[in-house]
Parts: C-alpha cells; sequence; structure tokens
C-alpha cells in the first residue's frame, strides 16, 4: 500500500523526488515500528499507535521539527487511504504533534550584498559571469535552488523569467532591463565557450547541466567573502530577497507570489525579521526602552 501510495504521489500530485524519498522513510519507519511493538501494518494502525510511536521518537532525542515532518507523511497517506476507500476515518484526526519553536529565517544584510556585487572581483570571462548572475538571480528573483537548475534559455523573456515550481507550477517573476541584458551577454558567452552545450542557462565548468552541491560550493564561497553569518546558501539568498522586499515596503502578496507559495502563511515569516529589526531599533533609540 505503501508503495501505490508513493506512486501517487510522483505520477498523480506532482510532488518532487526529494519530498517522496522522504515520506518513504518516515513510512518505512513507522512501519517497521508498528510491525515490531503491535505485530500490525499501517493500514491498521489506530491514533493511540501512532502517538505510541511519536513518544518513542521524542525518546530517542528526535527533535520536534522532524516529528512534525513525519506527523505530515502520516496525515498525507492517511487521508490518501480514506480517499482510496480503505479507511472510513483518518487516526490522524486524534494526534497532536509537538510545539515547534518557530526559527526566523536567516538573510545576508545590505551592505553585504551590495558588497558582494560592487567590492568583489569577477573574472572577466564566462566562468565569473556565470557565477554573478547566478548570485544575482537568486537575489533580485527569490527562486529556489531546483528552478534555477532548471531553467533554460526559452525561459527568459522580454521582461521576466519563467520557472517550473514545486508540483510542476510555472510562474513567472519580473527582471530589470539590466539585469536581462546581463543574462543575455551571458548566454552568448556560454555559447562561445561550449558551443554544443545544452538548452540548460547554467552549466558547469565542463559545459554540462549544474547540480546541486556545485551551485552550493559557489554561493557559500563568495558569501564567505562579503558576511561572516553561518549560513551562507541559496536558500539563504532567497530569505534575503524576500526579507529585503519587505524592508522596502513590498506588499506581502506580492512577495507570496514571487516566492511560488501556496498560502500567505508561509511568507509572513518574513514579517517576524523586520519586527525584530523594529524592536532592535526601539531598544537602541528610545530614552525609556
Amino acid at each position: 500500500m505503501i508503495n501505490k501510495f508513493l506512486e501517487y504521489l510522483e505520477f498523480e500530485k506532482r510532488y518532487s523526488k526529494h519530498t517522496i524519498v522522504s515520506y518513504k522513510t518516515d513510512l518505512l519507519q513507522f512501519q517497521t515500528y508498528l510491525l515490531l511493538v503491535f505485530d500490525l501494518n499501517a493500514v491498521n494502525a489506530t491514533h493511540v499507535m501512532i502517538r505510541s510511536w511519536m513518544v518513542s521518537l521524542v525518546e530517542n532525542g528526535i527533535t520536534s521539527r522532524t516529528i512534525n515532518r513525519k506527523k505530515t507523511a502520516l496525515q498525507v497517506f492517511y487521508k490518501y487511504l480514506k480517499a482510496k476507500g480503505f479507511l472510513e476515518k483518518s487516526p490522524m484526526q486524534k494526534v497532536v504533534a509537538p510545539k515547534v519553536e518557530k526559527r526566523l529565517p536567516h538573510y545576508v544584510k545590505k551592505q553585504d550584498m551590495e558588497s558582494l556585487f560592487s567590492k568583489v572581483e569577477f573574472t572577466n570571462d564566462f566562468f565569473g559571469s556565470r557565477d554573478r548572475l547566478i548570485l544575482e538571480l537568486f537575489y533580485c528573483t527569490g527562486m529556489r535552488l531546483s528552478e534555477l537548475i532548471e531553467l533554460k534559455e526559452l525561459n527568459v523573456l522580454k521582461d521576466s523569467v519563467k520557472v517550473l515550481g514545486k508540483r510542476n507550477k510555472e510562474r513567472v517573476i519580473p527582471v530589470t532591463s539590466v539585469l536581462l541584458e546581463k543574462i543575455i551577454d551571458y548566454i552568448c558567452l556560454k555559447r562561445k565557450e561550449f558551443p554544443k552545450s545544452t538548452h540548460n542557462l547554467f552549466v558547469t565548468d565542463k559545459g554540462q547541466k549544474l547540480y546541486q552541491k556545485f551551485v552550493y560550493r559557489k554561493v557559500k564561497h563568495y558569501l564567505s567573502l562579503v558576511t561572516s553569518q553561518g549560513k551562507k546558501s541559496p536558500h539563504v539568498l532567497r530569505h534575503t530577497f524576500a526579507t529585503h522586499m519587505l524592508d522596502n515596503g513590498a506588499e506581502l502578496n506580492a512577495i507570496k507570489e514571487m516566492l511560488g507559495h501556496s498560502n500567505l502563511s508561509a511568507t509572513q515569516v518574513y514579517t517576524h525579521n523586520s519586527i525584530e529589526k523594529l524592536k532592535n531599533v526601539y531598544k537602541q533609540a528610545h530614552p525609556r526602552s
């Protein structure tokens, strides 16, 4: 049944490979626990058994955030079983997950991003142009790592770029005329360097399609030149885009659309950074703070 569920996620719901692998790991772990402790499979589990599994996870030092992710996997699984007629109701209705402490998104300060593009030297060739453009697209569009890797030359439009987001949802993100010119110049350099390269917008040093570790290394290297903060990743640049947009007066709904969030609650986390910033300003400026 778990295999059928995973096929449903892949072919009907178009879940990402990463999510499917995570769900598979969580469900097989849950199934193993049920067989060892209750001698039952996941289809016949009750809310008491699910709670018992979650307690065992806590006792083994698993974080609340990870337990909540596993709970989500079970919720989707039992929702599927109910929809297919294998269950009358989901046992997850009586399961309460542990509270997760909210973590503020890490982002790079404005002055550090300005230093990245004004003071850091990029080589005046294809490789330097590619590295700089990768950083600029992350910061100027807020796109995800997977979306940047999958970008094609034909996704570059007159005044925007088209990306393929989660569950194959397309969205169009506006770009400035200056950034568009840089993209066009880069494509010309790429075609000279690799005449037989693929239609992917970005390629490696050998002209092959980008992969995640390659991009991570590039982003970490360049951010290390301008900031000493702990986290330096493509996702930090996505957070930086959203935070700076919000600080400069952009509407939350507009940021939501550009990020490709399915609901506003996912975008609202960036308001906490702005609130924390206001608190710090108040503490420093108000005589009674």
